[in-house]
């Protein structure tokens, strides 16, 4: 054996002292290699996180979080810590435990979401939180971990994100402390970039499904989302996991992270996993008088229904777009993707088939149709980015005549975040169809000749479906299209705010 072979660097406890380690071991070329280290707790795992450190951690939602390295963080105290986390779980678990203690310095995250704390603290000038696109944030990730310092992405160009002037922290008075800086533009074949520079941090927490002896990981369903991405841009990964395993157990073509990015493993004593929100398939109960609200949500996801066809690959948004999928012909296969890594959701699940690590981008229990796959964050948003879904159905709080949309943040009262929209409204070759009641409260314009919001995209809305009608952007024009039969003309034009043209043959408005 050469001098280089014999020093070889070996960091195994006792229950890594297996022979078919040490055999493998042996046989690397590589001049160091320091093995992953098992260890009995997560108080031990993160024994070594200091105050100030940058933490990237795992999940979406509460599916996929390393919720015993989070506890075991709760109880070290240390504070003036910068987390990367797609959003920092619910006030009573997950990331908003670090909240609550105010351990959190700053968040770097896409979604806020119903996360109360979360939003009082960024609010009342206690947290700063740099909101960054859904797929931006998997992708600057992604791109940490491969060595790839900046990149240039379509998503949020024209937006606070591209020019700057996003809230990073408020001052108590509200009016901003610090906020996000200009980036830089370029165009390329005819379309414009912005850059984003690729992320990493200290250490990575995620959570597994399974280890083997070797370090190797694998997820299972959902539960993959950020976790992948976030194991190979840390510089101490540290992964807690439901089940470690011998060697050969999980076959090399199956394994989704490599040992070499994987410096500390736990097994978890026990899971919670919570689930946000635990949806369940409705039984056949009969016709149920609807209310007025739920008829009229009703006729304007049936007609965005209408939109869907034969073999073509959709991603519904949280809310009414999603109950447009309730409405898909029997004979009509549509491959809903879902940003958290699915594609091919199913319907809601039955109490028995209820399964943690199976949801959906709102949360929301789901389940898998035969032929469905699962994959991490990054992996969904190149699916995105890239052109690969045919449909996009969004809501929105406002949508201007050129078709700007605006949908995620009202400055200084309230904020849920951007999460995946920027990403999905920025792709040329994806038709971006809005469903919103047509006024706010109080007969508020919604459809404007210029957005009054933060944009989440600029001239990328293609149809707008309202109870009243349906507006479509025709040459950069918003053009009504269809009307709903119980709506006259003159109505539509007063509950719109800008001038809309009206198509020679309007018809009367689709219903599936």
């Amino acid at each position: 054996m050469s001098s280089k072979m014999t020093r070889l660097v070996f960091s195994l406890n006792k229950r890594q002292l297996v022979n078919s380690i040490a055999c493998t071991r042996n046989l690397s070329t590589s001049r160091f290699f320091l093995a992953p280290q098992f260890l009995e707790s997560a108080d031990e795992a993160v024994s070594d996180i200091k105050s100030g450190s940058k933490l990237l951690v795992g999940g979406f939602g509460l599916c996929g979080i390393p919720e015993n390295l989070i506890a075991g963080l709760l109880k070290t105290n240390v504070d003036n810590l910068t987390v990367v986390s797609n959003n920092a779980g619910v006030d009573t678990f997950g990331l908003g435990l670090l909240l609550k203690q105010k351990q959190i310095k700053r968040m770097i995250s896409s979604y806020v979401g119903e996360n109360a704390e979360f939003e009082r603290q960024y609010l009342q000038g206690e947290l700063e939180v740099e909101l960054t696109p859904q797929g931006t944030l998997a992708e600057r990730i992604r791109a940490g971990g491969a060595g790839i310092p900046a990149f240039f992405t379509p998503t949020a160009y024209g937006t606070l994100v591209h020019e700057g002037g996003s809230p990073i922290k408020y001052n108590k008075d509200g009016t901003i402390a610090i906020h996000s800086m200009l980036r830089e533009e370029r165009m390329f074949n005819g379309r414009n970039f912005i850059m984003e520079e690729g992320i990493t941090g200290d250490f990575a927490l995620v959570k597994a499904w399974k280890a083997d002896k070797a370090g190797n990981l694998i997820f299972r369903k959902t539960a993959n989302n950020f976790n992948h991405p976030m194991a190979k841009a840390a510089k101490i990964t540290i992964a807690e996991v439901e089940e470690i395993v011998e060697i050969g157990e999980i076959p090399p073509d199956q394994v989704h992270i490599p040992s070499i990015y994987v410096q500390k493993v736990i097994q978890g004593p026990s899971y919670e996993k919570r689930i946000e929100r635990v949806i369940l398939a409705k039984s056949d109960a009969g016709d149920k008088e609807l209310s007025p609200a739920a008829k009229m949500r009703e006729k304007i996801v049936r007609r965005a229904a209408c939109e869907f066809q034969d073999g073509m690959y959709a991603n519904l948004g949280i809310g009414m777009p999603m109950l447009a999928s309730n409405f898909i012909p029997p004979s009509m296969t549509v491959h809903l993707q879902s940003e958290n890594g699915i594609l091919g959701l199913g319907p809601f699940p039955t109490k028995e088939e209820v399964d943690p690590d199976l949801i959906n981008a709102g949360k929301q229990t789901v389940t898998a149709i035969p032929g469905s796959s699962y994959f991490s964050s990054d992996e969904s948003f190149a699916m995105i980015r890239g052109g690969h879904v045919d449909l996009t159905i969004l809501g929105a709080m406002q949508v201007s005549q050129s078709g700007d949309l605006a949908n995620w943040m009202i400055p200084g009262k309230m904020v849920k975040g951007m999460g995946g929209a920027m990403d999905l409204v920025a792709v040329a070759d994806t038709k971006v169809v809005v469903t919103m009641e047509h006024t706010a409260k109080g007969g508020k314009h919604k459809i404007l000749e210029n957005c009054s919001l933060p944009l989440t995209g600029k001239k990328c809305v293609d149809m707008v479906i309202t109870e009243m009608g349906v507006f479509e952007l025709q040459e950069g024009e918003m053009v009504l299209t269809e009307i709903d039969p119980d709506t006259s003309l003159e109505s539509v034009r007063a509950a719109t705010g800008c001038r809309f043209k009206v198509a020679d043959n309007l018809k009367q408005m689709s219903q599936l």
